[in-house]
């Protein structure tokens, strides 16, 4: 039978509570509820932010606020948000002895198939119970982190992430949109940052340029995904991350103190969870093909689906890491890249070739006609000696 076929359960604070109880038996951390008015200030917020510039092109929730600051664009007749949270704040493993880069902590793994999965479980009950519902986890109808607040889940830290009591910022977020009608959470979590303010001074960019907000123009999490030529004034800054940056929730009071004791209650199964890991092989990256790169990091958003700015970044990061003198492995990727067809990968070779001093081998583009190679020629680069 379809909802509209099924006269409604009556929404009670025991129905509520069998709900949570489901949520929290599938291995979700947190629950809350919210209605499913505009989400103002939000909308407010990335308006602001798109008017300054700040948003950098993104897209994502960005492109449409209208949309995704509107529940009921998701779901006619929408009444209710049931917003979950699932934590994958696990213990860091140890650096591999391979060239490597480092992945940000939500990328390590796949965290949202878990979230989606207990999530739709929950919205079958709610058909089944005569409503609409359904679920939104990293998608861009929804901002999640607004109707996460709204909800009463957490508070906006200083990086404008959502810090969950007992649980930190670690966290997936995901809803269900509902016509069933539920008690909204009357207030919001207390705010639990005071004074502090080790996110804004620990960002390697100084991307957190006031409280609660971030130039994306800086920001090392979105520059990794951005398409074209990363930001030579931040390079050096990008150090070895591959894709993502956690540094404004690593130096989060909350997220070291709840890191050594607070595990999901399937920790195990996220350990094993298809995905490529904290560390990349930066030489197996730079060899592979197109096709294995969306295999293995298909999950990741990367613009138009192309690899390039996956191989973009790992040339950055052979500059910041490889040995000085070079050994004859990464002079020889650096070499095949040099004379590839990309000029993009040939401008980024030549930093990272200049950077570690390998001025003979970057002769090779002197002459190079593309003004991508031409004008990294003009950058500035400092030269490694260790």
């Amino acid at each position: 039978m379809r909802p509209a076929d099924i006269t409604p359960r009556p929404v009670t604070a025991d129905y509520v509570a069998e709900l949570t109880a489901l949520g929290l038996d599938l291995g979700l951390d947190r629950i809350g509820f919210t209605d499913a008015s505009v989400l103002d200030r939000a909308r407010e917020a990335i308006n602001d932010r798109v008017r300054r510039g700040l948003s950098d092109g993104m897209g994502f929730t960005f492109r449409n606020p209208e949309r995704s600051t509107d529940p009921t664009r998701a779901v006619d007749g929408a009444r209710s948000i049931l917003v979950a949270a699932r934590s994958y704040n696990v213990a860091d493993d140890e650096r591999p002895s391979t060239l490597s880069g480092v992945v940000a902590r939500y990328a390590r793994h796949d965290q949202y198939t878990p979230l989606r999965q207990a999530l739709q479980k929950i919205a079958l009950r709610l058909r089944a119970d005569g409503y609409r519902a359904v679920v939104f986890a990293d998608e861009n109808d929804v901002v999640d982190r607004e109707v996460a607040h709204r909800a009463g889940l957490g508070w906006f830290g200083k990086n404008a992430n959502l810090l969950l009591p007992g649980v930190g910022s670690f966290v997936s977020l995901g809803c269900v949109v509902t016509t069933a009608e539920f008690p909204a959470a009357t207030r919001p979590a207390a705010d639990g940052c005071g004074e502090c303010r080790l996110c804004l001074d620990g960002c390697p960019t100084g991307a957190i340029i006031a409280e609660g907000v971030i130039d994306a123009r800086r920001c090392l999490a979105w520059l990794v995904q951005k398409p074209g030529v990363f930001a030579p004034e931040f390079r050096e800054a990008l150090a070895d991350r591959i894709y993502g940056c956690d540094d404004c929730q690593d130096v989060c009071p909350p997220n070291i103190r709840l890191s050594p004791r607070h595990r999901p209650r399937d920790s195990v199964s996220i350990a094993s969870a298809r995905g490529p890991g904290e560390w990349v092989d930066l030489l197996e990256l730079l060899w592979a093909s197109d096709d294995w790169l969306i295999v293995t990091y298909g999950r990741w958003y990367l613009a138009d689906r192309n690899p390039v700015w996956l191989r973009r970044n790992a040339l950055v990061i052979l500059g910041n890491v490889a040995s000085v003198p070079a050994d004859e492995r990464v002079v020889e990727v650096l070499r095949h890249y040099l004379g590839g067809d990309d000029a993009m990968l040939r401008a980024h070779a030549l930093w990272a070739g200049r950077r570690l001093g390998l001025d003979d081998l970057v002769e090779s583009v002197r002459d190079d006609d593309d003004p991508v190679v031409r004008a990294e020629w003009n950058v500035l680069v400092n030269r490694r000696t260790v």
